[in-house]
């Protein structure tokens, strides 16, 4: 009757007796009183405890094949649930088997339970169920000793820490305790779970460091979740013990340190990703013994050095990420080994030198990132063999000569970005008309002269052709490129004024033409034709151009404007009155009007625009006092009047808006300006 487990059964037995009649304190069932009863009385005390077990456990009744154990500690954790809006565990009830009645539970043939699943997420042939429970973990869960899955993940607010008892699961092969809130660090217990396949604790609010011993025992662990937490310190070199593993994600933390030349050794893994943490130092050259990686994020890291020329043993990678780094030296050649690569991302580093010919084998590319570097000379003619390109991004680079006209071939590139590369282009090559281009973008890449009219049979969505020296009339044929969502003709000598064809951009949302010599009104721009959902604008740039007349005081009613985010027509010789209409674009986050002639007052109606974080307004002509109600925009963060001809008291408001903001009307007072002088 004293084994370990005879005292598991008697606890549990009092403990779902104590469920039942919770009122049996009064008659001393648990706390065998010493004084005012005789020896008899206890031993009838104790004679009503065995015979209650007696008859719980040997008297026939209907079989039950849940463990009084097991029953036990499920309910002990059920009863530390505070909410539980879904009724995830509503089955879970004193009166009912466990193993037959309770969803989510599963158990072997002798009645111990093996499986606990009950996910916040989860889905069928006909529905998705995505709920929560709030509570914290039990450790009496750790007497569940036959638990193979343990699934308690995406419930969302299950807090606190994971109770050290967990290291007593010894047959547990299935953690899924991720998408929570739980708190504190990696039981350092979990080094017993030797029989553990599969570790998902990503999500959750976990700090501290990730204990070396733990790694040392996961000898059959193939997953291994830790992403999203506070983690810190460094990876232990003892992961290069999880010899199965097959997939690794500890992103998302603030991991430092290097990466551990150990995890060169595991060779079964498949799936890396240590993105957006703190690792310093350089790549190890053992990561080219990671010969089944087919996914391997590296990027967001303080990572330094020459990228490995071992990167060529990655024979199975197919999708590599290792920007924003800093990353420096020239590219490999050994890189154009990779016979199944698809992805490769580089961009924003310091990586040097040229680009190596031997890209031109990477016959499966789909996808070259290489912008922000300082990648110098021509584009490789080789790049014409990468017949599954379809994104090409040098863009930002120092890049110079011609483009090679092998890139012709090309025939499923979707973007080309070579923008801000100093390639003296002087014209589009005509050659681009026969690439089937979405996106093209050549900003600051020398070009001169007109629009190449063979635009206007082009399937372009994008076009940014800014910051170069390109001049003449916006042409009519503008109105063809009927697929355009964005344009930017930005920083170049056009002049004319806006074609009424113009109106025929139905996709158009975002639009920048500012510093230019573009005139005339601007009717054509705001009341363009659009395809719903599709063609509403979300930018609007049109600053530093020569545009005239007032504005439409409909312009804020037009269906094109109901969605736009950012307004901007500063320096422009524009007239009239700020339209009242313009506290109508309720998603309306930045305006842009000033120096420009417009006078009246500031509409009280801008306060009704309750998205508004930057108003400037400067060097005008305005008049009338200052709204409230635009002054005290919840989200109003920069905000900017100064030089018009304001008066009255600044209206008490929360923003921290500079003095400066407020200067040059002689009729304003009120902090921060000198206080108002009473009559």
């Amino acid at each position: 009757i004293y084994s370990n487990s005879m005292r598991q059964l008697f606890k549990a037995t009092l403990y779902l007796i104590h469920l039942q009649i919770p009122n049996l304190n009064h008659i001393h069932l648990f706390s065998f009183p010493t004084t005012n009863m005789g020896i008899l009385g206890r031993k009838k005390s104790f004679l009503f405890i065995l015979f209650y077990i007696i008859f719980s456990v040997f008297v026939p009744r209907p079989l039950e094949c849940c463990h009084l154990v097991d029953k036990t500690s499920l309910l002990d954790f059920k009863q530390k649930v505070t909410s539980d809006p879904s009724n995830l565990l509503q089955t879970w009830t004193l009166s009912t088997d466990c193993c037959k009645s309770w969803e989510g539970i599963a158990c072997n043939s002798n009645g111990r339970v093996v499986n606990v699943s009950r996910p916040g997420l989860s889905s069928g042939d006909d529905f998705i169920i995505d709920t929560s429970i709030s509570g914290t973990l039990s450790p009496s869960l750790a007497n569940l000793s036959f638990l193979e899955l343990l699934d308690l993940s995406n419930l969302k607010d299950l807090t606190g820490p994971i109770p050290p008892e967990f290291g007593k699961l010894s047959r547990l092969s299935y953690l899924f305790l991720d998408t929570n809130k739980l708190s504190g660090s990696i039981p350092v217990t979990f080094k017993y779970l030797y029989q553990l396949k599969k570790l998902y604790l990503s999500d959750n609010t976990l700090s501290g460091t990730i204990p070396s011993s733990i790694f040392e025992s996961f000898l059959s662990l193939s997953e291994l979740g830790l992403s999203a937490n506070q983690l810190s310190g460094p990876i232990p070199s003892s992961i290069g013990n999880l010899v199965s593993l097959t997939k690794l994600d500890m992103s998302r933390n603030k991991l430092f340190g290097s990466i551990p030349v150990s995890i060169g050794r595991l060779k079964n893994l498949a799936y890396v990703d240590l993105s957006e943490n703190q690792f310093s130092g350089k790549i190890p050259n053992s990561i080219g013994n990671l010969s089944q990686v087919s996914l391997m994020y590296l990027n967001q890291n303080q990572l330094r050095g020459k990228i490995p020329s071992s990167i060529s043993g990655l024979r199975s990678l197919v999708f590599c990420r290792l920007s924003e780094n800093q990353l420096s030296g020239s590219i490999p050649p050994s890189i154009g080994n990779l016979p199944k690569i698809e992805r490769l991302i580089f961009e924003n580093n310091k990586l040097s030198g040229k680009l190596p010919a031997a890209l031109g084998h990477l016959v499966t590319l789909t996808d070259m990132y290489f912008s922000n570097n300082l990648f110098t000379g021509k584009i490789p003619s080789s790049f014409g063999n990468l017949k599954n390109l379809q994104i090409l991004d040098l863009s930002k680079n120092k890049l110079s000569g011609e483009i090679p006209h092998q890139l012709v071939k090309l025939v499923s590139l979707q973007t080309l970005d070579l923008s801000f590369n100093p390639l003296g282009l002087s014209r589009i090559p005509n050659w681009f008309k026969k690439l089937r281009l979405f996106r093209l973008l050549l900003a600051k890449t020398g070009i001169r002269g007109n629009l190449p009219s063979w635009l206007a049979s082009s399937s372009l969505s994008t076009l940014d052709l800014s910051n170069n020296g390109l001049t003449g009339k916006l042409p009519t044929w503008i109105g063809n490129m009927t697929n355009l969502s964005l344009l930017n003709l930005s920083n170049n000598a056009f002049y004319s004024s806006i074609p009424d064809e113009f109106k025929n951009l139905t996709l158009l949302m975002d639009l920048d033409l500012h510093s230019n010599r573009f005139s005339g009104n601007l009717r054509a721009i705001f009341s363009k034709n659009f395809q719903d959902p599709l063609g509403h604008y979300n930018s609007i740039d049109l600053a530093y151009n020569m545009f005239t007349g007032p504005l439409d005081e409909n312009s804020g009613n037009e269906p094109v404007m109901d969605s736009i985010l950012s307004l901007s027509l500063s320096h422009n010789p524009l007239t009239g009155h700020i339209p009242k209409s313009l506290g109508n674009l309720t998603s309306l986050q930045v305006i842009k009007l000033a120096e420009n002639g417009l006078t009246g007052g500031i509409p009280i109606e801008l306060g009704n625009a309750k998205e508004l974080k930057t108003i400037l307004l400067s060097n005008n002509n305005l008049e009338g006092a200052i709204p409230a109600q635009v002054l005290n925009l919840k989200d109003l963060q920069e905000f900017d009047v100064s030089g018009n001809r304001l008066s009255g008291s600044i209206p008490p408001h929360k923003a921290n808006i500079p003095k400066s903001a407020f200067l040059g009307n002689h009729g304003l007072c009120g902090a921060p300006l000198p206080p108002c002088k009473h009559t």
